[in-house]
């Protein structure tokens, strides 16, 4: 018993070291963001919107409306006159609101006489991402108890009307502010789903070619070192830059091509889920030029060094193949991280703690290149380049000193005399 006791402890010793440790809180620490953000969610979703409201009509049917609209929002502007459109915006706008309501005149009578009345909603749009659009889908859920309500009343006054308006007395017209751009005839949540699917390719398939050729390149390093291939390669006469910077290239050829084979068969699916969709972005002047691709390409590519780059760092430290092993994940929470907070929030709507975190992290900036040259910032797409450009530099400067010293052979830098 004894001896089985000593083996149990002797594994544990092995296995439960820090570079198994710090991954798991790191991915812990993910998932209490995760639950965070869900959170968040939910608070947002309880919250009353803000809005402004513009009642052209004098009818019955459109008091019930504001009428709800009153009970059910915080209403930061009201007016009777739709020349103030610009002006509510603006007013909604300043307050962090979501939308300024439209009812035109006749809504009423228009009930009455048997048709939809029509409410036009301005949304201000914040962010493409998943909490962003909460607040648009409870403004959705005000249109639908106005849409009960008013059904009601047509009840309960007995009046004939078709059965499909007493059910869905109202519609929409819906424009959406975007970013400068104005889109009408689409909503936040239309807009949040095509941006989704322009823009998913790049973060999953970043992730992958990373994680992929990241782990090629940290188990490389922990076999050399395990099977002594590593000594003899040093003992050559080949400059230790040289060394570095073939296993880097061969390394980003490989990450190239699996780029090139994931993008392709990731795009298929995604453009197999789009098919049939009625409107797509080009329509709205939203598409990419050539040097917007050579700008995304660019970042992809200034990125897959910074993170080879990493991981040769990182493979440094690496004891043998099964050590290496672990360093794999903290690379997978790097890419992991940005892509969960792209997921659910839009980078201008982050808090500025996150933004920096963000753009801290060199796998995020090809995540967020696409989002943001279809909106023609190119400030913080060029911004992110330049910075990954010089965390690549930094890295493999780093790496260069400890090839130079005696950490590979020895587990850590002599330190001269």
């Amino acid at each position: 018993m004894s001896d089985l006791t000593n083996m149990i402890k002797k594994e544990i010793r092995e296995l439960l070291t820090l570079q198994t440790i710090i991954p798991m809180l790191v991915m812990a620490l993910i998932f209490v963001g995760m639950g965070g953000v869900t959170g968040g969610i939910n608070e947002e979703a309880t919250k009353n919107p803000l809005i402004g409201i513009i009642n052209e009509d004098d009818g019955s049917l459109s008091g019930i409306a504001t009428a709800v609209l009153n009970g059910r929002a915080e209403v930061v502007y009201n007016s009777t006159d739709r020349a103030d459109v610009p002006a509510a915006l603006e007013q909604v706008k300043e307050k962090d609101g979501v939308a300024v309501l439209v009812i035109p005149e006749g809504f009423s009578d228009s009930i009455y006489g048997n048709s939809t009345g029509k409410i036009q909603i301005y949304w201000i749009m914040k962010g493409a991402g998943i909490m962003d659009s909460v607040s648009t889908g409870v403004v959705d859920a005000l249109i639908q108890a106005i849409n009960h309500e008013i059904a009601k009343e047509l009840i309960e006054q007995d009046i004939s009307v078709n059965p499909e308006i007493a059910l869905n007395p109202t519609i929409k017209n819906e424009t959406t502010i975007f970013k400068g751009k104005e889109m009408e005839g689409l909503s936040p949540v239309a807009i949040t789903g095509m941006l989704s699917s322009q823009s998913t390719i790049v973060p999953v398939v970043m992730m992958m070619i990373i994680i992929t050729a990241g782990s090629i390149v940290i188990s490389s390093m922990g076999m050399e070192k395990e099977n002594k291939t590593l000594e003899t390669l040093l003992t050559l006469p080949i400059k230790r830059s040289s060394i570095i910077a073939g296993k880097i290239v061969a390394s980003a050829v490989v990450g190239l091509l699996m780029a090139v084979i994931y993008m392709l068969g990731f795009g298929y699916y995604m453009h197999s889920l789009t098919t049939g969709l009625e409107v797509n972005l080009a329509d709205f002047g939203l598409a990419l030029g050539i040097q917007d691709y050579v700008l995304v390409g660019l970042s992809v590519f200034v990125t897959l060094l910074a993170g080879l780059s990493l991981c040769m760092l990182l493979g440094a430290f690496a004891k043998d193949y099964k050590s290496a092993q672990t360093f794999i994940l903290p690379i997978t929470a790097l890419t992991m991280i940005p892509m969960l907070i792209i997921m659910f929030k839009d980078f201008n709507t982050l808090p500025v703690v996150l933004q920096g975190l963000l753009f801290a992290i060199p796998f995020s900036h090809p995540m967020m290149a696409m989002r943001a040259l279809l909106f023609d910032d190119y400030l913080l797409v060029l911004g992110g380049i330049l910075y990954v450009t010089l965390f690549a530099a930094v890295t493999v400067a780093v790496v260069v000193h400890i090839f130079k010293t005696d950490r590979l052979l020895i587990g850590r830098i002599s330190k001269k005399k």
